[in-house]
């Protein structure tokens, strides 16, 4: 330390490590709910005591920064178990070897897990290793700053340390936020404070002037920042990185319907545990081209989610019945893994638990490394009560984003206005569609005993279906057509592959293994309501509903089962009626605005100029008040204080510029000087300054010192040569540099210590460093004696 700058020790030193260290734990509270409050809190806050005790040991002891660094190692290796993989240690505290080689590794694999796995993630593997790193290292980088930097304005700089923090706990957090608002305002004035206070420039005016100035960031940012922003979600790391699995690179599930219908006879899985009228879902399809419905499943629509990696728990906020379920796979094949409900813990037993990948928006799962006979997992599932029609009542459609559909025939718009014309509610219009399909339509296979039936559910298909003599099919064409028929009708729909096990079936296993066969596959729609979320509807007729066969011709040949081409342009549909009423579930954000343009307009200009105005109005502040004085030096009441006034004004111009002048020199030696100084800076123009600055000089001299006031048309030419003056400096600085200067205060700050010296009677003295470029090696003749300049 040097002389002037005494060790930090007592109360100072408590002062400095307990503000850092609590505003970088404030700071780090973006990461808690990514591993949850039990697992995070006691990570975080053993890397905070760890991080700080060594660097205040350090700067105590007197430490070299390679011996500090070498204890932070050894605290992270000795004590980073017991708060980052307490399972690896003995009795929750003593290290093993394995406890070090989760902490090694942990030091550069934690950091992308955290990124792809699915919040929260507890205490699970190593991952706890980044947030007790971030306050480890943050810690003791903040500490040892303000403790071991000799100079009190570059120890202030430990401030910043909590800020780095905080955008990095951010980045590796979620969306979910604690408080934004009030713990960014905290943050800022205890930080903003305690570095003034630290480098020694806390002064009272200074306190009030940031509070001034904070208050008005605030107004502005509580005012403006709903209109610029709108509803834009926080940034963050793990919405940007791309999952690895991507659906897109598999066949649409519903097209292995067929498939797995001949499977009746097959054991595909048992399940222990399903709850009475609970569904086993498999796939959930919510992208239609016209070929096939498909999973997106790619963060393309936020109701379509995204499949990654999950912790050991998977947060949702469905409420109903709990249950655990336990799934033994056996002939079933693929990469889709059958769920129950919406699952909050899924174990996979034989070390695939890196395999899995969970999309929490569809309740879907799949296994990576693909299914196998004998695979077994548990499921800790919540069933969703389902909604009659009356509870869901008048609810309007759900607000979500699903991907759009395209190559739709143009039969299926017009069947659903002609099913649902008398429909009122989203939730009649849906039923509508339902019951027309179960109720009007035959159920069929198509295998062989059955009626001709052909699989898919590309676009032909839909419009054989729905436009053919006699509506046929089974649940990969029933469900296909309802949920493109509610599309078509405003309502977000999408297509359900799974296994209803029979009532019957159910009963039977009581609690016991069930076994599901192809004879349990079934497809549904699930249409999403406001407040009730996705409600499942069955539009495939029961089993028994089988066309009669006088009712049509039985091909003695029938045709193949095969899968459809792409879609051909379907025949022309007779329009319907100009008096066809259509009804259309309403769209709770597509309300017609009918305000008049102007107002429409105003309020574009409104919500864009009111933030630009609040954080310009410094700048305007200060340009007011530069206009407004010099407009009362140019009016001033006579000719000799208007004169004097001109020559301020260039003098406070030059100030401005970085160009000081003498307080007690006089205009001749002062106009020496700034000749000087632009000379210096640019030649050309310099030299036309020196040479208007002289000869105003004499002229001010002239003024004050002449035996009358200098007549009107004379202290107008001044001026004019003052102007003239002024753009000589301006042509001789960078642009930037002469905006700087005009937005400057401290020709304004100059003048008013000037004055506060003149009430008080004490000699106004030159700055060092003004001595210094004047030249002068003594002092300067009395001010009595001399002209003000």
């Amino acid at each position: 330390m040097s002389a002037t700058t005494p060790p930090r020790s007592g109360w100072r030193l408590a002062v400095d490590v307990g503000v850092l260290v609590g505003a970088l734990a404030v700071a780090l509270v973006p990461v808690v709910p990514v591993f949850g409050a039990a697992a995070a809190v006691p990570a975080l806050a053993g890397g905070l005591v760890l991080g700080a005790g060594v660097a205040v040991l350090g700067a105590l002891r007197r430490w070299s920064a390679l011996t500090v660094v070498a204890g932070l190692v050894l605290a992270y290796l000795l004590c980073g178990g017991a708060f980052a993989v307490p399972g690896s240690t003995v009795a929750g505290v003593l290290p093993t070897g394995r406890t070090l080689l989760l902490l090694v590794g942990g030091a550069a694999t934690a950091w992308k897990q955290v990124l792809t796995l699915q919040p929260p993630l507890g205490a699970s593997s190593n991952l706890l290793v980044a947030p007790f790193l971030l306050a480890l290292v943050g810690a003791a980088a903040a500490v040892a700053t303000t403790l071991r930097v000799r100079r009190p304005a570059l120890a202030s700089a430990a401030a910043a340390v909590p800020g780095l923090g905080l955008v990095a706990a951010v980045l590796l957090g979620t969306r979910q936020t604690l408080a934004p608002v009030v713990t960014g305002l905290a943050l800022a004035l205890v930080l903003t404070t305690w570095a003034s206070w630290r480098s020694g420039a806390l002064r009272a005016r200074r306190v009030v002037a940031v509070v001034v100035l904070g208050a008005c960031a605030v107004a502005g940012g509580a005012v403006g920042a709903p209109w610029v922003v709108g509803d834009a979600t926080r940034f963050v790391l793990r919405d940007e990185i791309v999952p690895p699995f991507d659906p897109r690179d598999y066949p649409s599930p519903l097209s292995a319907f067929r498939k797995l219908v001949k499977e009746d006879e097959t054991t595909l899985f048992t399940v222990r545990g399903l709850p009475a009228g609970a569904r086993v879902r498999l796939a959930t399809m919510d992208r239609y081209d016209g070929v096939v419905w498909n999973v997106a499943g790619d963060g393309s629509a936020a109701a379509s989610g995204e499949f990654r990696r999950v912790g050991q728990t998977i947060e949702t906020a469905v409420r109903g019945e709990e249950a655990t379920v336990e799934i033994e796979v056996g002939e079933l094949t693929g990469v889709w893994l059958p769920t129950v409900g919406q699952a909050r813990a899924v174990e996979l037993g034989g070390g695939r638990q890196g395999d899995l990948r969970f999309n929490d928006a569809t309740g879907a799962a799949v296994l990576t490394s693909g299914l196998e006979p004998g695979l077994t997992y548990t499921l800790d599932v919540v069933v969703p009560t389902v909604p009659d029609d009356a509870t869901i009542g008048d609810a309007a459609a759900a607000p979500v984003l699903v991907p759009g559909v395209s190559a739709v025939p143009d039969v299926v718009g017009a069947t659903a206005a002609s099913i649902a014309r008398d429909a009122g509610t989203p939730v009649q219009i849906a039923r509508s569609l339902q019951k027309a399909l179960a109720d009007g339509g035959w159920f069929s296979h198509g295998l062989d005993g059955d009626h001709p039936s052909l699989s898919g559910h590309g676009a032909d298909r839909m419009s054989t279906l729905l436009g053919g003599d006699l509506m046929v099919g089974d649940g990969e064409q029933y469900a296909s057509a309802m949920a493109l028929m509610a599309r078509q009708m405003g309502l977000p729909s999408r297509v359900v592959l799974g296994f209803v096990p029979s009532a019957d079936a159910v009963a039977e296993a009581d609690g016991g293994a069930l076994t599901v066969t192809g004879d349990a596959v079934e497809a549904w729609v699930e249409i999403a309501f406001a407040g009730y979320g996705w409600v499942a509807f069955d539009p495939t007729p029961p089993r028994t509903q089988t066309p009669q066969e006088e009712s049509t011709t039985t091909p003695s040949d029938p045709e193949p089962q095969v899968v459809q081409p792409p879609p051909a342009d379907p025949e022309p549909e007779q329009a319907p009626d100009d008096d066809t009423e259509q009804p259309q579930a309403e769209d709770p954000a597509a309300d017609a605005d009918d305000s008049p343009l102007w107002m429409r307009v105003g309020a574009v200009v409104a919500v864009v100029a009111v933030p630009l105005l609040v954080l310009a109005s410094p700048f305007v502040v200060v340009l007011v008040l530069k206009a407004r004085r010099r407009r009362r030096r140019r009016l001033a009441p006579d000719g000799v204080a208007r004169v004097a006034g001109g020559w301020d004004e260039v003098l406070d111009a030059a100030h401005d510029l970085r160009r000081r002048t003498s307080p007690l020199a006089t205009r001749r030696e002062n106009a020496a000087l700034l000749g000087a100084a632009f000379a210096g800076a640019a030649p050309v123009e310099g030299a036309h300054v020196a040479a208007v600055v002289r000869v105003l000089a004499e002229e001010a001299d002239a003024a004050v010192f002449g035996p009358d006031d200098p007549p009107a048309a004379a202290v107008t030419a001044y001026w004019a040569r003052v102007d003239a003056a002024l753009a000589h400096m301006r042509g001789s600085v960078p642009r930037r540099s002469w905006w700087r200067a005009r937005l400057s205060l401290g020709s304004v700050r100059e003048r008013r210590r000037a004055a506060r010296s003149a009430r008080s009677g004490r000699p106004l003295r030159p700055p060092r460093r003004t001595a210094r470029r004047a030249g002068t090696s003594g002092p300067l003749p009395d001010r009595r004696d001399r002209t003000p300049a």
